[in-house]
Formats: structure tokens, sequence, C-alpha cells
């Protein structure tokens, strides 16, 4: 079996490392041959059953107490007693290692931030490693944990992420704004799938993820199927009995309506809709602005979403609307005077999609690879900046 050349290196607490990661190793296979890359969770191969029960944790947290996980993550981002903690992670320390071992990779490449503690560990434990990038999955709201150790490059979504590792002291020529990693299905089908111009009348097409823990989904879901001059096509995940409640509603409309369980058919229905409505995750989010998909942001799970979002108000991209009545509302707007505003988001979605971005990604990783003798840059820290004081500076 073929040595990997690159570990890209995830975890599952969030889809939005799960995706960049899958996007960035079939970038990598595609540019340098099948197996080129090897994708591993350490953490589900080294403890399945406490992975099983963190992961859940971590879930319930962020949908059933966003308090409780805002106070958490503020806490990680601000205290300098993580590595403290990386004896409890000894396990996932030594799959790590073997790994290492038996693949040899010539690079490492991390969608989750605690990789960089498991290396650093085994660096100051003697063990010889090869460069590793860290692929920032967050915008703007970065947790600390992202640069707190040194690594060959930060691979970041946009500018506007790479001016927050920047006034944390990390070198400039170290971090790189290349998008994130998003599947080439994106760049591949851009111009055949386009929602047709509504200026010339078209039916406005609307999507609505559900994800769990949406708050409000049935009410919103129902108000927009209530609206007859849309196509809607609702994706509700996994709830079957959702899915059967709106299937009976759609059945009755004059106007197309699509009701969807589990689907990978996602990046697909953001090119060909006009406006997607869902929370501001960071797979959904990245994958929306590489479709040029403006987005309604019905949710935001504080600390890393935070940031989503702000990146989208920035850049005058979409609506925060939280109640089903102002989703509505703001897809009214939107939508009035032949899509005057959404012209305008459409547009300025054009400044920042990079759908190419696992390609550009993997490009540079292999670049490195192929001069192996250089030496990995260690970067100046600066742990004063936490997540909340970058994005409250940064929105002043």
């Amino acid at each position: 079996m073929k040595k990997a050349l690159v570990l890209v290196l995830t975890a599952g607490f969030g889809e939005g490392h799960n995706a960049a990661a899958r996007a960035l190793a079939a970038a990598l296979d595609a540019s340098h041959g099948p197996g080129t890359a090897r994708l591993v969770d350490v953490f589900a191969l080294a403890s399945p059953r406490l992975n099983e029960l963190s992961r859940r944790l971590y879930l319930g947290m962020i949908n059933r107490t966003p308090r409780l996980w805002s106070a958490v993550y503020a806490w990680v981002d601000r205290t300098a007693l993580f590595p403290a903690m990386l004896p409890f992670l000894h396990r996932e320390t030594r799959v790590l290692d073997q790994i290492i071992t038996a693949e040899q990779p010539a690079i490492l490449c991390s969608t989750y931030p605690v990789y960089a503690f498991l290396l650093d560990k085994l660096a100051r434990d003697g063990r010889a490693l090869p460069p590793h990038f860290n692929i920032v999955t967050d915008s703007i709201s970065i947790n600390s944990l992202w640069w707190r150790t040194p690594c060959a490059g930060w691979f970041v979504p946009n500018p506007d992420s790479a001016e927050v590792l920047h006034r944390a002291g990390i070198p400039a020529r170290l971090v790189h704004p290349a998008g994130f990693p998003v599947t080439s299905f994106f760049s591949a089908h851009a111009h055949e799938l386009q929602p047709p111009g509504l200026a010339g009348g078209a039916t406005p097409r609307v999507l609505y993820i559900i994800n769990s823990g949406t708050r409000d989904a049935e009410e919103t879901a129902t108000q927009l199927l209530a609206e007859r001059g849309w196509s809607v096509t609702c994706a509700v995940g996994r709830d079957e009995r959702l899915r059967a409640r709106l299937e009976k509603l759609a059945a009755i409309r004059s106007h197309p309506a699509t009701i969807l369980g589990w689907t990978d058919q996602i990046p697909r229905l953001l090119l060909t809709h006009h406006v997607v409505v869902s929370k501001a995750g960071g797979a959904t989010t990245q994958e929306a602005i590489a479709a040029r998909c403006p987005m309604i942001v019905n949710q935001i799970v504080p600390g890393q979403e935070e940031g989503n979002y702000e990146l989208l108000r920035r850049h005058g991209v979409g609506a925060l609307a939280e109640t089903p009545a102002a989703i509505v509302r703001e897809l009214r707007r939107a939508f009035a005077d032949q899509g005057r505003v959404w012209s305008e988001w459409r547009s300025a979605l054009s400044h920042l999609t990079r759908p190419e971005a696992a390609r550009d990604i993997a490009d540079h990783v292999l670049a490195h690879a192929a001069c192996r003798d250089e030496p990995v840059p260690v970067p100046l820290q600066n742990r004063a900046a936490t997540a909340s004081t970058r994005l409250a500076t940064s929105s002043a």
C-alpha cells in the first residue's frame, strides 16, 4: 500500500473541520495521484468511546446551553493552562506518533487546532517531525489555540482572518489567506449551475438547511412554505418526523417544494438556489460563499460562529434573522424590486469566494514537500489577543 505523502489530521467536533479535511485530501489526491493524502481522526482512533461521548457533550452544549459553551470557548481562548492538559491526551499523542512512524509523511496538515499541541509535545520529546501546517476553519473570532504553538504556516479562509493572526504576532509570510477548502464540485460546476436572474421575473429559490439544535425549525419551514411565490427546498437532516409533516405542507403548494432528509447534495443545492437560510456553521457559511449563495443566518453559536457571521456582515452579504417572521421579512426584502438587494449580496460575494482554495492549498503544501531541506520557521507568539477582544476591535 502506498504511504501517504501528506497526513491530513481532523476531528469530529464540528463539521467544518471534517469538511475542510475531506476537501483538502481530495485535492491532494487529484493533484498528485490517489493515496497522496491520508485522512486521519486520531481522537476517534485512539479512544472511540470517549471521542463519541465528547462529541455528544460538545453538540449538546452548543445546542442546549450556548451560554455555557461561550464561557468554555472564552476560557480556552484566554487560559495558558491548556498545555498542562496534554497528559490527559497521552493515548492520542501515542497513536499520532505511531501513524507518523508508519506513514513517514513529508507534510502534516491539520484542520483541528489541538493537533499542534500534540505535535509540539512529540517535538519536545525529541521526535523528528515533518513540517506542519494549520488549516484554520474559523473566520475572525479565531481561538488562540490555532496559533499558540509554532508551525510551518497557517492557511486562513480570508484576508479578514489573516489580519487577526497578524495582530496576534504571526509573521505575514507565514499566513496564507487562500480560502476555506471546499469540494471541487463548486469550481467545476459554478457556471452551469446558477439560479436564474430575478430581474427577469424568475421564481426565487430558497434553501433552508435545518441543523441539529436549530431553533424554531418547524415554524420557520412552515412560514417559508406558506409563501406562494417562492420555490422552497428544506433539508431536514435525519429528523424523519419533521420531514413527514413538511411533506404534507409541500404537497398542497402551487409552487415547487422539496423536502429532503439527509443529503450529500448540499453543494448542488447551494449553487442552484438564490438564498440559503441556516445557522452560521463554518462549513455551511464557507460553502455558501463558494457558491455565491447569499445567506440568511438564523442562529449563531457563541464563539467560533460569531466570526462567520461577522464576515458576512462586514462585507454586506445576507442578513441576521433569528425568528421565523424575521427570516421571511429579510427574504421579501431581498427579492423585492426584481431582486435588487439579492443582486447586491451576490455581487459582494464575488470578492470573498475562493472555490479553488483546496487545490491552491494542496499546490502550496506539495511544493513545500518538494524542498524538505529548508528550515521550518518558528514565529514569535503574542497570546494576549483573545478571540473576544479581536472580534470587538475588528467590529469597531
